[in-house]
């Protein structure tokens, strides 16, 4: 039995909100703790949570009988041992599995298996300072980068980090406005006025349950 614990603010089954798997059933594990303090960020409650111990963490995930698993935070990676652990757990299980971290920890370390989901911070999160920039020599076609993008300026931001990696040739390119601050027609606009790689996506969850519901 592994008796390692991860400090974790909540899990909970829901419809998965964003990247390319959107609208799926998706069981969630939001750890506690980051290491960032992004301008928009909506999951500062996040801050806390309790000590399960990871085998726990894989046999409520198995029991919730849903294929997909978020492994989400607040940031995952600030506690790297018990985020791979967990991982690693769920990948054995049989379960497929997401990891949604901010950038700025090494995403190396995490199982081959796993999709990693990986924000990209623009100027307009106040903590463009902050990306691990090695990171995009590790993506791979099962990766996915997002822009949470807050005007025009982070969009030109983003297409020139795009240019720099060449991630079109890597991995999923993923645009997302902020919410409240940017019109969903604004970004689809530059998009498709640049012809930019990628998708856009809409924050699912909050269309669905409002901007301030958690546990969803």
């Amino acid at each position: 039995m592994n008796k390692l614990q991860l400090l974790v603010n909540e899990r909970f089954v829901s419809i998965q909100g964003e990247s390319t798997f959107a609208g799926r059933v998706c069981w969630f594990i939001r750890l506690a703790k980051c290491n960032l303090s992004c301008v928009y960020c909506d999951t500062k409650y996040a801050d806390n949570g309790k000590l399960i111990a990871v085998d726990d963490l894989v046999a409520e995930a198995v029991a919730a009988k849903v294929d997909l698993v978020e492994i989400t935070g607040g940031e995952p990676l600030c506690q790297s041992l018990g985020c791979v652990t967990l991982a690693a757990g769920l990948l054995e299980a049989g379960l497929e599995v997401l990891i949604e971290t901010n950038g700025s920890c090494d995403i190396s370390i995490l199982p081959l298996g796993v999709h990693r989901i990986m924000d990209c911070k623009l100027p307009g999160s106040g903590m463009s300072d902050m990306n691990l920039w090695r990171n995009y020599t590790y993506l791979t076609k099962r990766d996915e980068v997002k822009f949470v993008v807050s005007d025009l300026e982070d969009f030109t931001y983003a297409l020139n980090v795009i240019q720099q990696y060449e991630l079109e040739k890597k991995c999923t390119i993923i645009y997302s406005p902020v919410w409240g601050k940017v019109e969903f027609k604004d970004l689809a606009n530059w998009i498709i006025t640049s012809r930019a790689p990628g998708r856009m996506q809409l924050q699912m969850h909050k269309l669905i349950w409002g901007a301030d519901a958690v546990g969803v």
